[in-house]
């Protein structure tokens, strides 16, 4: 079946050539290619609007991010024999980088698989896919993995928010071998368990483990209080590296009990505290018990999903960085960290700044995080890179 061609409008190629891989819908060329006749998924030849070609993409003709250009090859198929040497070169990344077979081994566009994320356990793999392309050449990916890693199991956790904007139905499924309800990783040298099945994303996040590496060495014999810690991914690796308590607060009763299995790990169960409840109401009540610690993690999920949503996202990162700043005490340390990409570095440096203001303190930023190698940022695309995270020590006011 001979390939369909995508004709871009003239001036439209630029972001290409510059290294971006995202087609826009008012990008086309409607009257040479109409939209209308592109199948969702279909792979298509792209051309600007001289003819010349710019390589190969997924398309979706239903949604404003309309192509996503996989190869620079014109002639080029996302097929087993490509998704095998996309998932060789990740490989060597992560394997340059960790000792421990367990990372994101692909982050979408950032690995030249657009609209595919894969985590690795051990043997253990899972699978979000975002785009209808990827989607239809699931099956490759599936047997790419199987022989690249010969995996103990492959799970599908195709329930992401953004496969409805693609048309595309939610599931969950354990396609290959068995998994039980929680799932073995090692992170910066701890052992520890996720949810593959039940948890967020898909059952765990990767990316802030160099931001954990550096709390680790900061943590020995001080009282941490880790907030939105989910499953227990700071709380368990302070407890790890000698934190004399640590505090875990969450929403779900059910990531609470993963973050006590977590601390059972590393024989700390006595020195955990499991809080359910909202951040901010428990937060609240500690401030009124004149409870502090030398150490709190803030770590929330993404307050600003869309643009519009930024000025109340800021919001709450302030009321929950000020709630944090009043239960540290003098010379402590906040780890203050953000995964919305919509909220600019300079705006949670103010957020920092202001709040330590108010509070009559001193803060001292002294390092920066970002997300972990596994992660790694396209140079073209300002949307890969996501994460960040400020330490800082609170002084008295002098």
């Amino acid at each position: 079946m001979e390939t369909k061609t995508l004709v871009l409008q003239q001036g439209a190629d630029r972001r290409l050539r510059g290294g971006h891989v995202w087609i826009y819908s008012n990008e086309v060329d409607n009257k040479q290619s109409p939209l209308k006749d592109f199948e969702v998924g279909e792979q298509v030849r792209v051309v600007d609007a001289q003819g010349r070609p710019r390589g190969s993409a997924i398309i979706n003709p239903n949604t404003l991010i309309c192509g996503r250009i996989f190869s620079r090859d014109e002639n080029q198929a996302l097929d087993k024999s490509l998704i095998i040497h996309r998932l060789n070169i990740a490989l060597s990344l992560r394997e340059m980088n960790f000792t421990d077979p367990c990372y994101r081994l692909v982050y979408g566009d950032s690995d030249g698989l657009p609209g595919l994320v894969i985590d690795r356990f051990f043997d253990i793999f899972v699978i979000q896919i975002s785009t209808a392309g990827m989607e239809k050449v699931q099956h490759h990916v599936i047997d790419a993995l199987n022989k690249v890693f010969q995996p103990q199991a492959i799970v599908l956790r195709n329930d992401g928010k953004f496969r409805e904007n693609e048309g595309l139905e939610a599931y969950v499924e354990v396609i290959q071998g068995q998994i039980g309800d929680v799932s073995p990783l090692r992170e910066n040298g701890v052992n520890l368990v996720a949810p593959l099945l039940t948890g967020q994303k898909t059952g765990w996040f990767y990316d802030h483990r160099e931001n954990r590496a550096r709390m680790m060495g900061m943590v020995k014999d001080k009282k941490v209080l880790d907030l939105f810690s989910y499953v227990g991914g700071w709380g368990a690796q302070a407890l790890a590296a000698g934190a004399s308590e640590v505090a875990c607060v969450d929403a779900s009763a059910g990531a609470l009990e993963i973050a006590v299995e977590n601390a059972k790990l590393q024989n700390a169960l006595p020195r955990l505290r499991a809080m359910q409840g909202d951040a901010f109401d428990l937060c609240k009540a500690l401030v009124a018990d004149k409870e502090r610690f030398d150490v709190v993690i803030v770590d929330p999920p993404a307050f600003i999903m869309r643009k519009k949503d930024i000025r109340n996202g800021e919001r709450a990162y302030s009321r929950i960085n000020n709630f944090a700043m009043r239960l540290l005490k003098r010379g402590g340390v906040l780890v203050s960290a953000s995964c919305s990409m919509h909220l600019e570095t300079n705006s949670l440096v103010d957020i920092l700044r202001t709040n330590s203001r108010e509070l009559d303190r001193q803060g001292q930023i002294f390092a920066q995080g970002y997300q972990g190698a596994d992660h790694p940022i396209h140079p073209a695309i300002p949307e890969t890179e996501y994460l960040k995270a400020y330490f800082m020590r609170l002084l008295a006011n002098e």
